[in-house]
């Protein structure tokens, strides 16, 4: 009975082990060494996606953006219309995903599909943008989560004066606490976002339960929340609604976190677009209904955008007249931010070390690294949590300043998630291997390309407007000054350091004497022994 037991585990085992040589000979062919574990499951990976985008705590915690820029009409709606429109996005990378499952992702893609004259310089950009774009978005997590807890004292104690040298330290506390996370618990890092993925849908459903019964018979009717116009900000009312959709751009930006951790899951190919996809799904789901609960327990809109407690909490005092069981219920999201702001460093730091692997970053060979006792890129690892300690310097100084900054950074990833598919189109979209795992066909592909990419040229246009009229330099809003910074760094950089160094990703291909791949240093290499044992053995 025993070795009856045994067999089914031996075959599982066997398996499994076929599927890593199989996922290590693919990296090869891509040009990099196996040196990450691959340690996440499709749940874990999961976890890790959906902590990044953390989509209706972020929609909570921006609401502000929304309601006086076209009310709960623009809350609920525009996060509808973000979330589909970054579905067509998502498709369209997942396509680049499934066909080359490599932790470079936008740059490394961009270099594939560009003509081979441009090839290096806009993978050469792309993969600065992006790193900034990573590294800024970063500092996200320890902003919002340190705001949680200053509203809670502001609450508790009305007559607290906050001070950003108190925000900055609660900041650097969670800087701290995601870097020694990253650094020294990599092995349970998967457990980790797991627990993520679980708390925070656990904390979605009990405060929506929550505050809808506390609030009982007391709601706001469902015209007001879902059709409630509302313009505070001087624009005129179309331009205004459309400012009002940049709450759910924001909150559902992130989703290529997959592609970058992608060389941590088995079977990338296959598992990376469809996380890169349910992320987003899941992300409006339990958007629009929290936003919906949260809409319908509103008793006074001025009140929430006002309350020195911030918008979230004001709400959840509406609805339970309590300031205990608001705080408990503040409890959810403010650990979903730890969740968040480890995450967000995971991620950031395995897009600087792909970078730095390919030659792109400057002293490259020492943010490749990787740690052999920790398994991790301890050095990228570093690198992230001193800009975004950096970051927490300059909010001590401007806030103005370090809203830019990380403003700047949704711009940035949403430029680069553009960048591979709009060069597909203009290249007819026969850019791609047609045996790749995930597909989008003839009209279905076209439409979704772009799609995404008009998505992107419009929230680019809209992040960088001023919110309100009159214009002054209260209310300017310098993220176009703080994006164009990241675009002078990556230009000048490629002038000095990139155009004699980066040479591009490598891409080995079985085969390649059929066809000179564009964009690439390729390296033509016979078929390997692993190569080889893999494919008898999944035979």
């Amino acid at each position: 009975m025993g070795e009856l037991e045994e067999q089914p585990r031996r075959r599982n085992s066997a398996r499994q082990s076929i599927i890593a040589q199989e996922d290590a000979v693919a990296l090869e062919h891509l040009g990099h060494k196996q040196e990450l574990k691959r340690n996440f499951s499709m749940i874990s990976m999961l976890g890790l996606a959906f902590a990044i985008l953390n989509t209706w705590t972020a929609l909570a915690a921006s609401i502000t953006l929304a309601l006086p820029s076209g009310g709960p009409s623009s809350v609920v709606w525009g996060l509808i219309v973000a979330g589909v429109c970054n579905l067509c996005l998502a498709a369209s990378l997942a396509e680049f995903l499934s066909a080359y499952p490599t932790a470079g992702g936008q740059y490394h893609w961009a270099a594939i599909v560009s003509w081979k004259k441009w090839s290096r310089s806009i993978s050469y950009i792309t993969g600065w943008i992006n790193v900034s774009g990573w590294v800024a978005l970063t500092a996200t997590g320890g902003l919002l989560g340190s705001t949680f807890i200053i509203n809670i004292i502001s609450l508790l104690h009305p007559d607290y004066e906050a001070e950003s040298w108190h925000q900055f330290l609660i900041y650097i506390a969670f800087t701290l606490i995601s870097l020694f996370i990253n650094a020294f618990s990599t092995r349970l890092l998967p457990l980790f976002t797991k627990a993520a993925f679980f708390w925070s849908l656990t904390g979605f459903v009990i405060i929506s339960i929550t505050i809808l019964a506390c609030a009982s018979p007391n709601y706001q009717s469902g015209e007001f929340v879902y059709g409630k116009f509302i313009n505070e900000v001087g624009w005129p009312d179309g331009l205004a609604w459309l400012l009002g959709l940049l709450q759910g751009a924001f909150a559902l930006t992130g989703f290529d976190a997959v592609a970058h951790m992608i060389e941590e899951i088995p079977q990338p190919q296959i598992r990376g677009p469809r996380i890169m996809l349910y992320c987003i799904g899941i992300g409006m789901i339990t958007g629009f209904v929290f936003l919906s609960s949260l809409l319908f327990c509103v008793n006074n809109i001025d009140e929430v955008l006002e309350s020195s407690a911030g918008p979230l909490l004001q709400i959840f005092m509406d609805a339970t007249k309590n300031p205990a069981g608001s705080v408990c219920l503040l409890m959810f999201p403010l650990v979903c931010m730890l969740f968040t702001s480890t995450t967000l460093m995971t991620t950031s730091s395995r897009m600087s070390y792909a970078f730095a692997r390919d030659r792109g970053l400057p002293f490259s060979y020492i943010f490749a690294r990787v740690h052999p006792g920790l398994d991790v890129p301890l050095n990228a690892l570093i690198w992230t949590a001193a800009w975004v300690v950096v970051f927490g310097c300059i909010f001590l100084g401007s806030t103005s300043t370090f809203n830019a900054i990380t403003s700047a950074s949704v711009v940035a990833l949403g430029v680069t998630y553009a960048i591979p598919p709009t060069i597909n189109v203009l290249r007819g979209r026969k850019m791609l291997p047609p045996n790749r795992a995930f597909k989008l066909s003839g009209a279905v592909g076209w439409t979704m390309n772009l799609v995404g990419i008009a998505w992107t040229i419009l929230t680019t246009v809209l992040f960088v407007f001023p919110p309100e009229i009159p214009v002054t330099s209260e209310n300017m809003n310098y993220c176009i000054v703080a994006f164009g910074v990241i675009l002078l760094i990556a230009v000048v950089t490629w002038i000095f350091d990139g155009r004699k160094n980066y040479k591009g990703p490598l891409v080995v291909f079985e085969g390649l004497e059929k066809g000179p791949v564009e964009g690439v240093e390729a390296v033509l290499e016979p078929v390997t022994e692993s190569d080889s044992i893999t494919k008898a053995a999944l035979a």
